[in-house]
C-alpha cells in the first residue's frame, strides 16, 4: 500500500484564522499574485477523500497546509493558527486511525513559540515529523535564524517535508510574468536545495529526513553543473554537491510528467524518491489515482516501481512495509 508523504487538508477555520489575521500571514489562495478562492475541506467531504485512497491504492495521507503556513508577524497570532491546524489534524488522525497522520506545522519567524509547538506536535499529538515552508516572509528557512529549529529535528531524528509558499523566489522575472505557481514553486524547491547545500546544513545536522517536493525541481538536471562550477563559490563544501543532493529525498509530484521522474530516478536513484501526491492540487487535471499510476508507466524497473511507491515513504517515516 501507498503512503502518501505530501497531501494537504485545509479547514475553513484555518483559513477563516489566516484571513483573519490578514497582512503578510494571507494564504496563497488569497494573495493577489495567484488569486484564486480559498479551499475549504469540511468534514463531510472525508468518506469520499477515502474512497479516493482506496481506489488509488493509498493506506495513509501524511497531512499539511501547503503554501498556506501558520506564518504571521505577531507571535500569538502565529501561535493561534499553529496550533488550531495541528489540533485539526491530530482529531482527524485519531477520527480515522492508520488513514490520516500530519506533519507538525511551526508558528514561523518565532523560534521559541516553533520548539514549543515542535514538541507539543510530535511528543503529545503523536505527529511523524515537521513542516516548514521553504521560506518565511521572503527568507530562506535555511538562514541561520532557523537553525535551532534544525537543532531540535536533529536531535529528534525527525521528518521535514518542505514546501513551496508560492513567493516566485521573490524574482519580478517569475512573479510578474505569472508564473508564480507554475514554475516559480519548482523553482523554490530548487532553491531550498541549494540552500542546504551552501549552508551545509546535512553536515552539521545529518539525522534529519529532509524530504523536497515536486521531485525536487530542477535539481536532478542541474548535478553536473552544480559539481563543477558550485565549489568556485564555495570551496570548502564537505563533498560534491551531487553528494549532498543525493542524501535528501524526493517526492514524485510531477504533474504525470515522465520526463522529470526519469531524470529524478537518474540523479538521485530509486531509494531517495518517496510517493506523494499534493492532493487535491493534481486532481483538476488528472484523478488521484493517476497521480501514483504515472509512475508506473514510465518504464522503471518494477523493483524500483514497488521501491519508490510502497516502501520509500515508510522507510522515511519509520512506518512498517
Amino acid at each position: 500500500m501507498i503512503v502518501d508523504i505530501h497531501a494537504h487538508y485545509f479547514p475553513k477555520a484555518y483559513n477563516d484564522t489566516l484571513l483573519r489575521i490578514g497582512g503578510r500571514s494571507l494564504p496563497e489562495s488569497a494573495r493577489a499574485l495567484t488569486a484564486r478562492p480559498p479551499r475549504n475541506d469540511e468534514p463531510s467531504g472525508i468518506p469520499m477523500r477515502l474512497e479516493q485512497m482506496d481506489d488509488a491504492g493509498v493506506q495513509l495521507q501524511v497531512l499539511s497546509p501547503a503554501a498556506s503556513p501558520p506564518y504571521a508577524e505577531k507571535e500569538a497570532d502565529a501561535v493561534a493558527a499553529a496550533r488550531l491546524i495541528n489540533d485539526a489534524y491530530a482529531e482527524l488522525a485519531q477520527k480515522y486511525p492508520g488513514r490520516f497522520a500530519a506533519v507538525v506545522s511551526l508558528p514561523l519567524p518565532h523560534i521559541d513559540a516553533s520548539l514549543r509547538e515542535m514538541e507539543r506536535g510530535l511528543d503529545q499529538l503523536g505527529m511523524l515529523g515537521v513542516s516548514m515552508c521553504c521560506s518565511c516572509f521572503d527568507r530562506s528557512t535555511a538562514e541561520a535564524a532557523f537553525e535551532p529549529l534544525y537543532a531540535e529535528m536533529n536531535r529528534r531524528r525527525t521528518v521535514l517535508n518542505y514546501h513551496p509558499i508560492q513567493n516566485g523566489i521573490c524574482s519580478p522575472f517569475i512573479n510578474d510574468y505569472k508564473f508564480t505557481v507554475s514554475v516559480g514553486a519548482s523553482l523554490e524547491d530548487t532553491a531550498i536545495v541549494l540552500h542546504l547545500i551552501a549552508r551545509r546544513m546535512y553536515e552539521r545536522y545529518p539525522h534529519i529526513k529532509y524530504v523536497v517536493p515536486h521531485l525536487g525541481g530542477m535539481i536532478s538536471m542541474q548535478l553536473n553543473r552544480l559539481d563543477n562550477q558550485a565549489p568556485r563559490n564555495y570551496p570548502d563544501l564537505p563533498e560534491r554537491p551531487s553528494v549532498t543532493a543525493r542524501r535528501f529525498y524526493y517526492d514524485t509530484v510531477g504533474h504525470g510528467s515522465h520526463a522529470a521522474l526519469l531524470c529524478a530516478w537518474k540523479g538521485f536513484g530509486a531509494d531517495r524518491i518517496v510517493a506523494g501526491s499534493d492532493y487535491p492540487v493534481l486532481m483538476a487535471f488528472e484523478t488521484y489515482k493517476q497521480t501514483f499510476h504515472y509512475v508506473r508507466e514510465c518504464g522503471l524497473p518494477e523493483k524500483d516501481v514497488d521501491l519508490i511507491l510502497n516502501h520509500n515513504a515508510q522507510i522515511v517515516l519509520g512506518l512498517p512495509h
